[in-house]
């Protein structure tokens, strides 16, 4: 069984096209999206399966290294900040979870770093995981007819990235990843660089709020007047995962979405400093939040690591290198 999707894709297409620098203004101009129908609906029934597989998968015996093993195993394999900005490539060293002794760290820049040498593989891994499939999507893309096991695929990267009606623009555009200089930075920003009790109890990164899932309560917030909680989840990985799936696909991120988008059209890097600019919903703080995001990668070089490679554990990895 196939199905020619050649006409879809040419109407997506042209309707990304010839909107994009109209939206795009809209967009910089703060104008409502909402008229537009490309990227706008969201189906969360499948949105976030493969992050809870994740959970699901983790052994119970997982081990949580004390902070001075960590830093022996990066010294033994020659794992290191400097190295990585010198070479852009990053040995594929993942931790499963925090070491809780990250808040007694007192020399701040050793925090910041021992934090920044484990999340950026974390990140890497997941950004290459969407690089592998934005690729396999342009692949069938350009094809007139798409075999079954294509079309199953397209299937499920709808559902996993809550696409309502196989609308091939909206994937494209979700489809995509978060440049490593803002992940780190938000990161940073949500855990005091790893030293949160989010971080620490349930390895949750970037702060996500849950109304209905596993979470943790947070303890400064009156019982009476919220019943959100912070995602938690059994690995660092998850926590990574979750993060990205959100910035690609809810509602309040379409503009960093967009803006993400023309960078791609125009054959532009994905600059952090400039779509930091649209996350200001991720936070109650509002534009104040994306002035620190933009600080901290400054203030810590996080650019130097957009450009950065992982070392390739697999063949499939290897090709992206």
């Amino acid at each position: 069984m196939s199905v020619n999707i050649k006409k879809d894709i040419n109407l997506n297409k042209q309707t990304v096209d010839n909107n994009s620098s109209i939206n795009f203004q809209k967009v910089l101009d703060g104008k409502s999206l909402q008229e537009d129908t490309i990227d706008k609906d969201l189906d969360i029934k499948s949105l976030f399966e493969d992050v809870f597989s994740l959970n699901e998968d983790v052994q119970t015996d997982t081990v949580r290294l004390k902070a001075s093993t960590v830093k022996e195993l990066f010294k033994d394999t020659d794992y290191s900040l400097q190295n990585i900005r010198k070479t852009k490539l990053v040995k594929p060293v993942k931790l499963s979870l925090l070491p809780e002794e990250m808040k007694n760290i007192q020399s701040t820049k050793e925090k910041k770093k021992l934090f920044l040498e484990i999340v950026l593989p974390l990140v890497l891994e997941e950004n290459n995981r969407i690089k592998i499939d934005r690729k396999k999507l342009f692949s069938i893309l350009n094809k007139n007819n798409n075999s079954k096991k294509e079309t199953i695929w397209l299937n499920k990267k709808f559902k996993q990235y809550g696409v309502v009606k196989k609308d091939l623009a909206t994937l494209k555009i979700r489809m995509d990843e978060v440049p490593v200089s803002l992940a780190l930075a938000q990161a940073a920003k949500e855990t005091g660089w790893g030293t949160s009790r989010f971080a620490i109890e349930g390895n949750a990164l970037f702060g996500q709020w849950t109304w209905s899932g596993e979470g943790i309560k947070p303890a400064d917030v009156d019982s009476n007047e919220t019943k959100h909680k912070v995602m938690k989840f059994k690995v660092l990985k998850a926590s990574v995962r979750a993060y990205q799936r959100n910035l690609n696909t809810h509602n309040s991120y379409r503009k960093f979405r967009m803006a993400r988008a023309i960078m791609r059209d125009n054959d532009e890097d994905l600059d952090s400093l400039v779509l930091a600019d649209y996350l200001d919903k991720y936070a109650a703080t509002g534009k104040e939040y994306t002035v620190i995001l933009k600080k901290i990668i400054k203030q810590n070089s996080l650019k130097d690591f957009d450009k950065v490679k992982l070392l390739p554990s697999s063949i499939q990895l290897k090709n992206l290198i």
